[in-house]
C-alpha cells in the first residue's frame, strides 16, 4: 500500500508524526484544502508528465496550473501528463494520492515550483487519496527529493498594475 511506503519512508527521515488521515478523500486540492482545513493555495499538489521516457513530477500550488510555453522552455517538449495507469506505475502512487516521497530516483525526478514558495507550511499527498503530510518548503526540497526549484507554472501570482 502507497502510504505505508511513504509512512516507512518519513519514518526513517523523522517526519511520519506530520501524516495526517482522513476519513473522507483528499484527492482533489479542493477536497484536500477541505479535510486540512486550509485554503486551496496551500495543497502541494503533484503533477505527473512524461518527458523522454521518464516521469517528471512538478509540486505545485494548488492554485497553479502548467504554463505551457514555460513547460516546453524548461523540458524542451510539450507537457504530456501521465494516465493514471503510468503514473501508478512510475510512482507507485495512485492519482489522487501522488506525491514526490518513496519514489525510485531511476524512475522519478521531482521538481518543485516556485508557486509554493509564498507559504511558510503546505501539505502534499502522502501516498493515498486520503491523506496529508505537513511541511515548511524547505523540508519539502529535502524529502523529495527535488532536482531543484523551477517556474513552469501560471495563474498563482496577484495581478501586476
Amino acid at each position: 500500500m502507497s502510504i505505508e511506503t511513504v509512512r516507512l519512508f518519513l519514518r526513517e527521515k523523522g517526519f511520519e508524526d506530520r501524516i495526517r488521515e482522513f476519513g473522507v478523500s483528499s484527492a482533489t486540492v479542493n477536497l484536500a484544502a477541505q479535510a486540512v482545513g486550509c485554503e486551496p493555495a496551500r495543497i502541494a499538489k503533484t503533477l505527473s508528465f512524461l518527458v523522454d521516457g521518464r516521469c517528471v513530477l512538478i509540486v505545485a500550488a494548488g492554485d497553479a496550473k502548467i504554463d505551457n510555453s514555460k513547460y516546453k522552455a524548461q523540458f524542451h517538449t510539450k507537457a504530456k501528463m501521465l494516465t493514471p495507469e503510468q503514473a501508478l506505475d512510475f510512482t507507485g502512487h495512485a492519482v489522487g494520492g501522488v506525491c514526490p516521497f518513496a519514489v525510485d530516483p531511476d524512475q522519478v525526478t521531482s521538481y518543485l515550483d516556485v508557486s509554493l514558495q509564498r507559504f511558510d507550511t503546505v501539505y502534499p499527498a502522502a501516498g493515498s487519496s486520503s491523506s496529508a503530510v505537513r511541511l515548511t518548503c524547505c523540508e519539502l526540497a529535502q524529502l523529495a527529493p527535488s532536482a531543484g526549484w523551477i517556474d513552469v507554472c501560471k495563474g498563482w501570482q496577484e495581478a501586476e498594475f
